[in-house]
């Protein structure tokens, strides 16, 4: 209960703005962030957002991972993919899977984005003075399906948003909530968006840093740092199929709601620890566990 009882002690002007995490005194596990608590304590990754906005019915966007700062299509960088389960339309898997590398920056977007969005990173990569002669490029893109608040089957102006991304990705902070690809998303029935953060090993350890970027769109039963946030707001997945999960709570076919427990989450792992591709998946399986701590 303390981390609610946090919430009331906010100042007025701290609930009107956006407020991380751990201003709140949400800090889960025991290791200390990097100075950004953000991918990008991550030497070297930049992140880059376009947001598409526009009237009643567009909301959608753009999210830019770059590695690093160098030449990436000749200093290609290990990688590997984990599916926790599902069947997302990530462009560019056969080869990161059968090279264990990336040699473009990493795309998140909408569903039906992942196609103009391919296009115009792999000409971004192609215009490049140094790859001329580069006959064959391999963009990756992520997506989750933000048609809840988006009109989805609408993609124009996304080349210009992929480039409007890249173009400004930068170290240091990373705005997360309702920007780029998380402009449209929605979790556990209240809007999704982009998160962020990353932990440093202490030095007895290796002293290396993980830093994770999420695009969040699903549903389920909120937990924050153990607290059951969705049954104690009311709000939670099937709740018009479930007796209350609290005593004088919401739930039952009278308080029926219409977010279903479904939905999509992309996680970027970012790590400056030497692993390889099949070592990179194992890490990349165990973010899945991470995700199931917050319903």
């Amino acid at each position: 209960m303390r981390s609610l009882l946090l919430v009331g002690l906010l100042a007025p002007a701290m609930l009107s703005a956006q407020v991380r995490a751990r201003t709140v005194g949400l800090a889960p596990g025991i290791f200390a962030p990097g100075p950004f608590n953000a991918i990008t304590d991550v030497a070297g990754v930049r992140v880059g957002h376009a947001t598409v906005s526009e009237g009643d019915s567009l909301r959608t966007g753009v999210t830019a991972i770059v590695p690093h700062g160098g030449d990436l299509y000749r200093e290609r960088v290990p990688a590997a993919l984990h599916v926790g389960n599902g069947f997302g339309k990530l462009l560019g898997v056969t080869q990161l899977r059968e090279l264990g590398e990336v040699e473009t920056p990493i795309l998140l977007t909408c569903t039906l984005c992942i196609w103009p969005a391919g296009d115009a990173l792999a000409q971004w990569m192609l215009q490049k003075p140094e790859n001329a002669s580069v006959r064959s490029i391999n963009p990756i893109v992520g997506e989750t399906n933000d048609g809840q608040l988006n009109a989805t089957r609408w993609r124009g102006g996304i080349g210009r948003a992929v480039v409007q991304a890249l173009e400004s990705a930068n170290t240091g902070t990373v705005a997360e909530g309702s920007v780029g690809a998380g402009h449209g998303t929605v979790m556990f029935g209240w809007k999704g968006g982009i998160g962020t953060a990353s932990r440093v090993l202490p030095a007895s350890l290796g002293g290396h840093t993980v830093g994770v970027l999420v695009q969040g769109n699903y549903g389920g039963v909120l937990q924050m740092a153990g607290v059951p946030i969705g049954p104690l707001l009311g709000r939670y997945a099937f709740q018009r199929d479930v007796a209350p999960l609290r005593p004088g709570g919401a739930g039952g076919p009278g308080d029926a709601q219409a977010e279903r427990g479904d939905g999509s989450c992309m996680i970027v792992i970012a790590t400056d620890a030497p692993l390889l591709a099949r070592n990179l998946e194992r890490l990349g399986a165990r973010a899945i566990m991470g995700l199931a701590r917050t319903g």
